[in-house]
């Protein structure tokens, strides 16, 4: 990847596992002008591509503020890494189901996360 991407271009891989040890399941997000562009490798493209759109700036690159409070709760041993490019900044964010805060975060961005099992953050 390069770092020549508008901002109006998504370019996002993202790399999850199930388990410790499980296999590692990788797809493809790529978007341009809010259209579905060629390489999309995930499920369900559109709702990647929607959720994305409406949350990615807030799940990406958080702003500073108080901290927050997560319920103690296990999610499963899921995880996920997503890098790449969103609307012109680099996208390096981990995803994990390891308390309340972060189920939230993994739900929001189910459909990114490649719908298999798990990723919809059922219990």
């Amino acid at each position: 990847m390069t770092d020549s991407y508008g901002p109006d271009e998504i370019d996002l891989t993202i790399r999850l596992t199930e388990a410790p040890g499980a296999p590692e399941y990788i797809f493809r997000l790529t978007a341009s002008g809010g259209a579905l562009a060629e390489g999309c490798t995930l499920p369900d493209p559109p709702a990647a591509l929607e959720a994305v759109s409406r949350h990615g700036e807030d799940i990406f690159f958080p702003k500073p503020g108080p901290p927050k409070l997560c319920t103690q709760q296990y999610g499963g041993p899921q995880e996920a890494v997503v890098t790449g490019w969103f609307q012109g900044r680099e996208v390096n964010s981990q995803f994990s189901r390891t308390d309340g805060c972060e189920i939230a975060r993994w739900r929001t961005m189910a459909p990114l996360l490649g719908g298999v099992a798990g990723s919809t953050g059922a219990v």
